[in-house]
């Protein structure tokens, strides 16, 4: 939610995010047209609601016909009170409904454009060469069957496709990628949280994923619950309607939890492998922070996201996402994209977003300073997305045998072993 001062003071501004999104621009004069009938009607209440205050003391005061009269007019004036009352409240529902359709203002400098029209930043690394290597590369999942590591089929058996089983090193492998996270994680001062994975309606919209991301998102309607896609949600609202204090803040906070996604637009793609799942397990890095330090922070997020793939030792690009690909509540994200050498492509493996004051005003988290009680900066960024880092680092790392090199950094929260070997 953006500040209503912005929408009436700059609402030129606010359309030209809503156009670069590729979002309506109309929802901008709905928005005008509902403030107006909004502060009109609490006016009008305010109006008619002093008029019966000051007729309530006249009343006890006055005799005879004209003590009736008032009382007549107070009579009058009760129903129009409450005439009045309904009136705010239901133009109060509208605008309230309106500006949670509206989403958050991109920043400036944000390329333009949809889904490809990302600017790449910088490529770290370089994808090896396996023909000058003298073999061709195994893709993730004909490797995760060499070393039992994942078990695709029996996922698909006992949950359905996009599901599967981590097995043997596969699991290892799984928690020693979240232990280095964590590790990484606290060294930088976050405090490591495992959040509910389910949630209430408020926190799922406050955070944004009601909106167009409404269809990836596992509801259950028996409890009112929603399962979540990312702990982004339930950290964000952690702090849901509290007042933090300035001096405190950065607040930061990882996430060790599953993410439940439907991939509702994803079918026919990704059908192979565990690269688009309904359920993987991630870390998630979370910051409440002053909104003067937040484009800083956003910087800091990016770099520690990079940090821990130099440390996997797995070549990636860094790209700036286009408006039109952004999320409701992102006014800009960084994306990282590790290589895939069966693809021959890059991929997403993790994302940062600043959202700005959007989900601190939707969840009422604020802090207070020198200058008053005013909404916090959150920002959100993955350290580690467990599947696709599993997939980078199998196909990144293999050798011609099938066995899989561990980068070194990860060789301490994995036994310290230096290879994962085929099971014979």
């Amino acid at each position: 939610m953006i500040d209503p001062k912005l929408l009436r003071e700059d609402p030129d501004r606010v359309r030209a995010s809503q156009r670069l999104r590729g979002a309506s621009v109309e929802l901008v004069d709905q928005l005008l047209a509902a403030d107006e009938r909004r502060r009109s009607s609490i006016a009008s209440f305010e109006q008619v609601r002093s008029e019966q205050k000051s007729l309530g003391k006249q009343v006890a005061r006055a005799q005879g016909e004209e003590k009736q009269a008032l009382l007549t007019r107070t009579r009058e004036l009760s129903a129009q009170v409450k005439t009045a009352e309904a009136e705010q409240t239901e133009a109060e529902r509208e605008f309230q409904r309106l500006m949670l359709e509206l989403d958050n203002l991109v920043e400036d400098d944000v390329p333009p454009g949809g889904e490809d029209d990302y600017v790449v930043l910088e490529e770290a690394g370089n994808p090896r060469d396996f023909a000058a290597e003298g073999f061709e590369p195994r893709d993730h999942v004909e490797l995760g069957q060499l070393l039992a590591a994942i078990d695709i089929e029996r996922g698909a058996k006992v949950s359905g496709a996009r599901f599967y089983y981590l097995t043997g090193v596969g699991a290892l492998l799984e928690m020693a990628l979240i232990n280095m996270a964590v590790d990484q994680a606290m060294g930088y001062g976050f405090v490591p949280m495992i959040p509910p994975s389910l949630v209430k309606p408020r926190a799922m919209e406050g955070t944004g994923f009601l909106g167009q991301a409404a269809d990836d998102v596992y509801r259950v309607e028996a409890d009112d619950l929603y399962l979540v896609g990312t702990s982004e949600v339930p950290l964000a609202a952690y702090h849901m309607d509290e007042i933090l204090d300035a001096d405190a803040l950065p607040l930061r906070y990882a996430g060790t939890s599953p993410a439940f996604r439907r991939e509702a637009g994803s079918y026919g793609k990704d059908t192979r492998g565990i690269i688009r799942v309904h359920w993987f397990d991630k870390v998630e890095m979370f910051s409440f922070c002053h909104p003067d330090q937040a484009r800083e922070e956003h910087q800091r997020f990016l770099a520690w996201e990079r940090e821990f793939w130099d440390r996997l030792e797995i070549p990636y690009r860094v790209i700036d996402t286009a408006a039109g690909d952004l999320g409701a509540s992102a006014a800009r994200k960084y994306d990282i994209e590790a290589w895939i050498p069966t693809q021959g492509r890059y991929r997403e493996v993790t994302s940062t977003s600043n959202c700005t004051e959007f989900q601190a005003r939707r969840l009422g988290v604020r802090f207070r300073d020198a200058d008053g009680v005013r909404p916090v900066t959150t920002l959100n960024g993955t350290l580690v997305a467990v599947a696709r880092a599993i997939v980078a680092l199998l196909e990144n790392h293999q050798q011609a045998d099938g066995s899989v090199r561990v980068p070194k950094a990860l060789q301490p929260f994995l036994g310290g072993r230096a290879l994962l070997e085929p099971r014979t």
